[in-house]
């Protein structure tokens, strides 16, 4: 059967069958498996990171294969691993990337050790299972299975591990980019943060991260003066910002669909049921349109946050005695932009909106951010590949473009002309919820799939028909 399977895989292809022996996915996912729970063993939380530390373990495998590789460091500790598998040039590369570091931990509320890699009712759990250190597993996994089977290739395949995903870009991809772009070079890169969404024991949809949002911090800062508590004044700078923050709770900025989310939604409601899809294809209605985007905004957020620019107020500060009235108070607010957002028309917009010349409004993005960037296409090579691999692992579901709410180096190589498209692992929503959670997991049995999806995607891209 295995045989019969990897033969129906090149024939879907169109590869010959003396091009390629049929890929054994048993023995590639328990290597997986086995790289997985490695990987996750070896503390990369960032910070400090030390992430040097999870591409030398990586490397053993690249090593052991007889496969270049090299580590890459802008500062002491902070590694980025690439390695190249060559093709016959005819086509520019493709690039399979993940990230080594992991957020950190409060490990009292674990049910398990967070760096143990302890497998149990079917998921591996471990700080970074799902983000990202399964699909950088898969990702090398997929790239010794091309090299053991001498796949011919029409593109060189890059894998890149890179540093300083979560929050310090800076020795991660905007040093890979910046000085070793030559390295990672690409027409198509895949990457984190999509998913193969799971619901009722059946595959959904495959979704496909094509572009995300860009994230802008804003602050807001009130001044007064201090004096007595006993003795309340009008300039209470207390007072002032609680009012700013209540009008942006309240004010949602417009929404603004572009090629990824409107087509996200337009997939979306040809396999959601009747008055579910009533929503997503009346969004820009006319007359119901306001009153459908409410119904989203209450009922799922993640939805709505595709939708528009969103603000967050995260951090107030302001006070140290109860009787005494502060001279100043200071909010952080989350705010993340649709990529085509002007950014300083929309601060003046928020000043108009909190009316109060007591209440400053100023960027706080400090150091280097990530850049705004154009949508992945969504008639490219790449994304036909994706929905090719899609039809034939899972037929009844659909592959469906969506806009990340979050932010990912994706956004780096978009900004460098590559077309770049974030795929994930099968998941529940309850398994997309545990992202930077408590007991992280992920599914065994779905990366076996997830394996075999990232496969056949590779071949159809990549190897020479």
């Amino acid at each position: 059967m295995k045989v019969l399977r990897g033969l129906a895989c090149l024939a879907f292809l169109g590869v010959s069958a003396f091009a390629a022996q049929s890929p054994d996915f048993d023995a590639g996912h328990k290597e997986a498996i086995e790289i997985l729970s490695g990987f996750i063993k070896v503390d990369t939380s960032n910070p400090p990171g030390n992430e040097t530390r999870g591409a030398q373990f990586l490397k053993t495998y690249l090593d052991k294969a007889g496969i270049a590789s090299e580590i890459l460091e802008l500062e002491p500790g902070r590694g980025n691993l690439v390695a190249r598998i060559k093709g016959n040039g005819t086509k520019k590369p493709l690039l399979l990337m993940g990230h080594l570091d992991v957020v950190g931990v409060e490990r009292e509320k674990w049910s398990v050790d967070p760096f143990a890699a302890v497998i149990k009712d079917g998921f591996i759990y471990g700080r970074g299972a799902a983000d990202d250190k399964g699909m950088t597993s898969i990702c090398l996994e997929v790239l010794l299975m091309l090299h053991r089977l001498k796949v011919p290739l029409e593109r060189d395949v890059i894998f890149l591990a890179e540093a300083g995903e979560e929050a310090t870009t800076t020795c991660g991809i905007d040093f890979i980019v910046e000085k070793h772009w030559e390295k990672v070079f690409c027409e198509f890169a895949r990457h984190e943060c999509g998913s193969i969404y799971e619901k009722d024991g059946r595959v959904r949809y495959v979704a496909v991260s094509a572009t995300e949002k860009v994230p802008r911090p804003v602050l807001l800062s009130a001044k007064g003066t201090s004096g007595h508590g006993s003795k309340p004044r009008m300039d209470n700078p207390i007072v002032h910002l609680a009012a700013a923050i209540a009008k942006i709770g309240a004010w949602q900025p417009p929404m603004r669909l572009n090629e990824t989310s409107r087509e996200f939604f337009t997939r979306l409601a040809k396999l959601s049921p009747p008055e579910e899809a009533f929503l997503y294809q009346h969004l820009e209605h006319p007359v119901v349109g306001p009153l459908v985007q409410e119904k989203l905004r209450a009922s799922n957020v993640s939805y709505n946050a595709m939708l528009r620019t969103t603000l967050s107020p995260n951090i107030i500060k302001g006070g140290f005695r109860v009787n005494v009235i502060p001279g100043d108070a200071l909010a952080t607010v989350d705010v993340r932009a649709l990529p085509d957002e002007d950014f300083d028309r929309f601060l003046q917009t928020l000043r108009d909106v909190i009316d109060d010349p007591a209440v400053e409004v100023v960027s706080a993005s400090s150091g280097k951010a990530r850049p705004a960037a154009p949508p992945s296409r969504l008639d490219t090579e790449m994304f036909k590949a994706l929905e090719r691999a899609q039809r034939h692992m899972f037929p009844d579901a659909a592959t469906i473009p969506i806009l990340l709410t979050g932010a990912t180096d994706s956004a780096q190589l978009r900004a460098k002309g590559v077309q770049a498209y974030g795929i994930g692992s099968v998941m529940t929503e309850e398994e997309s919820n545990r992202f930077h959670g408590n007991d992280e997991r992920l599914s065994v049995a779905g990366l076996r799939k997830f394996l075999e999806f990232v496969w056949l995607a590779v071949m159809d891209i990549a190897a020479a028909k």
